[in-house]
């Protein structure tokens, strides 16, 4: 880590600050022996970005899924509100239609 005086700081603040980023943190030492470490802050990215996931869907077959889980769950709601046994629903790919027992 590379310490420089206040005084050349001063003269070369822009070469300190590229050492800085190069090398994570330089100290500049002033005339009374006082220590101050610079260093580069991170910056902060948006917590909106986050990496694609590829799911292998084709197109418009995520929208589809997403309407018939939405149309799904209003007919769990209108079930559980009218005090009615719940209709099993056609098996969708990838799942099995459960048999036995009803719900209640």
């Amino acid at each position: 880590m590379r310490t420089y005086t206040y005084s050349e700081a001063r003269q070369r603040l822009a070469a300190v600050l590229d050492r800085a980023r190069r090398e994570g943190r330089v100290q500049i030492r002033r005339q009374d022996g006082t220590v101050y470490a610079v260093e580069p802050v991170k910056a902060q990215g948006s917590p909106l970005d986050v990496p694609g996931v590829d799911t292998s869907l084709k197109p418009g077959e995520l929208t589809r899924l997403l309407r018939q889980q939405r149309k799904d769950a209003g007919e769990h709601l209108v079930a559980a509100l009218s005090n009615q046994p719940l209709q099993p629903t056609k098996a969708r790919r990838g799942t099995k239609a459960r048999k036995g027992k009803k719900r209640t």
